[in-house]
Order: structure tokens, then sequence, then C-alpha cells
């Protein structure tokens, strides 16, 4: 005679057998009927844990990332930045702001406080400063930079000068999600869920909004932009995009139209006539400033203090355009009334 119950020390998930006096041949058939029952048992226990534990980790990757005012600084802070680099490389503003987020922790990260490391770079083939920081081993070397605008400059130059990063060039500046997923294929990262982070941080924080800022040439003007009064100004297609007191214009042509100037630069006709004060429909004159962007409600701030002096020909409306101010704001910080007629000599507030 045998006891059945020692097999509990072999399959503790057998405790529930209790022990049992059969005959030898008896227990024999019954012993294998019961083990092979465990093992389908436990297998399919096993099984199952695993599938959780997968499932479990691709929700926590593709979890909805929270709103939280740390993000929200930084993007207000850098925004800019990351369009100037868009317009010069083609690289979305939402991808640049979103690594930027990821990699710096919205700018706390160790690398960001003290060597302006925004996007995790490494020292490979690089020639400046550097920074040593614990990562994938101990005490790396990282880049290190003199400014936060070098650091977002260089990682543009770093994707836009390694061949394995060429294929995504190919893709539109509003196609963020094909950004994310080829960075991720494309081995920027190692993390399975790093696409889906940058994603849900787009999303969130509605950073695909700033991809819709016009791709072309931009540059940067240091004066107020050339306000035309019915003289042509030479400027030839395609339209270069300038900036000017925190918005972008361009320079309209002869037979332009909001309309048309709305399908090539990507931004609604209607936005675009709201923007600038006038009617969707009102004609364009050659060398018109059209703001792309809802314009500030006074000049930059070197001209505080200063007071325009109306110049022959000069409207409210086209000084307004010259600063890049509301037209509502200026006759407001004058204390004018809309139906007010300036004059040739007169002295108005721009700041």
């Amino acid at each position: 005679m045998q006891i059945k119950g020692y097999l509990c020390h072999t399959l503790p998930i057998m405790a529930y057998w209790e022990p049992t006096l059969l005959p030898d041949k008896q227990f024999k058939t019954t012993a294998v009927c019961h083990e092979g029952s465990l093992i389908d048992r436990i297998m399919r226990r096993i099984f199952a844990l695993v599938i959780c534990c997968l499932l479990c980790a691709l929700t926590a990757g593709a979890q909805q990332v929270r709103w939280n005012a740390d993000y929200q600084a930084y993007i207000d802070r850098y925004k800019d930045i990351a369009i100037e680099e868009m317009v010069r490389y083609r690289i979305p503003a939402s991808i640049t702001l979103a690594q930027g987020l990821l990699e710096s922790g919205a700018g706390k990260s160790y690398l960001s406080t003290h060597g302006n490391n925004h996007f995790g770079i490494k020292s490979h083939g690089w020639s400046g400063r550097t920074l040593r920081h614990d990562d994938d081993r101990r005490q790396e070397s990282f880049r290190a930079y003199d400014s936060v605008r070098e650091s977002f400059e260089d990682h543009s130059l770093f994707l836009a000068g390694r061949e394995r990063y060429q294929r995504l060039f190919s893709l539109s500046t509003t196609d963020y999600k094909g950004w994310a997923r080829g960075l991720k294929e494309c081995g920027y990262a190692t993390n399975p869920a790093y696409a889906q982070r940058l994603i849900s941080i787009i999303e969130t924080y509605k950073l695909y909004e700033y991809d819709r800022v016009p791709t072309q040439r931009r540059v940067t003007t240091p004066a107020p932009p050339a306000v035309s009064s019915g003289k042509a100004v030479a400027v030839h297609p395609p339209h270069t995009v300038m900036q000017y007191n925190q918005n972008y214009f361009v320079y309209s042509h002869n037979g332009d139209s909001f309309e048309s100037l709305g399908r090539e630069l990507g931004v609604p006709a209607s936005k675009l006539a709201k923007y600038n004060e006038r009617s969707v429909t009102e004609p364009l004159r050659d060398g018109d400033v059209i703001y792309l962007k809802k314009k500030q409600k006074h000049a930059e701030a070197r001209f505080k203090g200063q007071c325009h002096v109306v110049q022959p020909g000069e409207s409210m409306y086209l000084i307004s355009q010259k600063y890049g101010i509301r037209l509502t704001s200026l006759y407001k910080m004058n204390h004018l009334s809309p139906n007010y007629t300036i004059q040739p000599g007169h002295r108005l507030k721009v700041y």
C-alpha cells in the first residue's frame, strides 16, 4: 500500500488532494490522471499570467499623459524656438517639443539644468563642452551647450545630419505620428513605448497646432516691416515668411488673395483675414503686410517711451501693421475714437 498524499510535496498546488489509502495499481492510474490534469492547469495559469503582464505593460505604455503646469510652462517658453527649427529643418515643432519635454523632464533634468542639454544627446563626434552623467552606463559623456537655443539647434542638426533619419524628412511636418514612430524605428530610443509617449504628449497639449506654421524660409527682421501705402515692394515668389513682434508675416504679391495665401501657407483664409483685421473678400495689394497669427497689443519693448510720427499717406491701420499691433489697441492706447482722422506730424504711442 502507498499513500497518494506524497504528491503534495512534489506539486504544492495539489494541497487540496487529501491523502487516501489505495491499492498500488489503482494509485498509479489515478496519480497519472491527476498529474496530467494539474500540469495542464498550471500551464494555463502561467500562460494567462504572461498575457496579463503583457497587456498591463502595453496599457501603461499607451496611457494618456495628464496635463501639468510644468509641461505647459516649458511649451510656452520654447515653442517659438521649436517653430523656428521646423521652418529651417522641416522637423515638426510638435516632435521637437515632445522630445524636449520627455528627455529633459520639462527642463528639470540634470543634463538640462547643468548643461542646457534638453535632448539627451551624447558627445559622440562632439568637440564642444561636455558633462558626465549616469545613463545606460555610469558617468557617460554628454554634450553641453551655452544656451537652450543651441541645444534645440544641435538636435535639428543631429537628426538632419544622420543617414538613418533621412527617410523621416520625406514625411509632412504635420505627420507627427509618422515622425514619432519613425524615430523609434530608426533607433532614437530603446523604450518600446517611446513613440506612443511622444504622441500622447503631443495630443494632450495640442502641440500639433504648432506644426501648421508655414515652413517656407524665414528670416528675422530687426526693424518693423516696410508697410506699403501703394508703392510696389520687390518681393518674388515663393513668399518668404518673416518674423516680427512675436509673429510671422509675408508680403503679398500682385494677384494674391486671402484664399490663395491660405492655401499656400496652411492657414485658413478666414483666420488670415481676422488676424489682419480685414474682410476675407477684400483684395490685397502688392506689398501688403499679412500676419499669420493674432497681432500683439503693443509694439516690441524697444519702442517703450517712443512715439511714432505720422507720415504723409499713413493711416492708423498701416501703422498698426507696421508695428504688428492690433488696430483696436492702437486707438485705445492713444485714447482715440475709431472715427478719428490722423494727420501728418501727429505723434502716436505704440507701446
